[in-house]
């Protein structure tokens, strides 16, 4: 198995930076959802999501971004912004419904001043380093499928045999159960 890419983070004013360098991916997703999970309560509740190196992302990260911003809007406070998201990226984000849940910055007009300090800015996430039991990743993709199926009906077909797999293997591991 690869190493999972790295998730440089970092504040920036008000906002939360979180970079992929490289693949999003069920890989990185625990160490994002941790990421978000510890920031929120914290009291953060500006994200962006820089994709400028990341090639692609598979629907685990994909949900892993949603449910974060589903649980914000449920909160009635903050975002998830997605920005440098190239072609592939952009029309992943498209065709399964997300760029209503996400904000995402098609031109490049959103937080010019920031996309120039980052650099400076960000660290690797702490969060989730530690190797992530085979239970947690599972119940992971899990929530991660079913937020994209809240966030578009559309998505329920797409994404059915997976979450009834994962269901399954759940079921037979308990102690896998999903916090979510």
């Amino acid at each position: 198995m690869t190493t999972p890419a790295p998730i440089l983070v970092g504040q920036i004013g008000q906002l939360f930076w979180m970079r992929v360098d490289g693949k999003g991916s069920f890989q990185n997703s625990v160490q994002v959802k941790r990421c978000f999970q510890t920031m929120i309560e914290k009291g953060e509740r500006h994200f962006v999501i820089d994709l400028e190196r990341c090639p692609i992302m598979d629907s685990t990260f994909l949900g892993t971004l949603t449910g974060a911003a589903l649980n914000l809007r449920e909160s009635g406070n903050g975002e998830v912004s997605v920005l440098n998201a190239n072609s592939r990226n952009q029309q992943l984000l498209t065709s399964l419904g997300l760029d209503h849940i996400l904000d995402v910055d098609h031109d490049g007009s959103k937080f010019c001043n920031e996309r120039k300090q980052v650099c400076n800015e960000l660290n690797t996430c702490a969060d989730g380093m530690s190797p992530c039991p085979k239970e947690e990743q599972a119940a992971q993709v899990l929530a991660a499928h079913e937020a994209l199926t809240q966030a578009n009906a559309e998505n329920a077909v797409r994404f059915r045999d997976v979450i009834e797999f994962l269901e399954q293997e759940l079921r037979l591991n308990p102690a896998a159960s999903p916090a979510r």
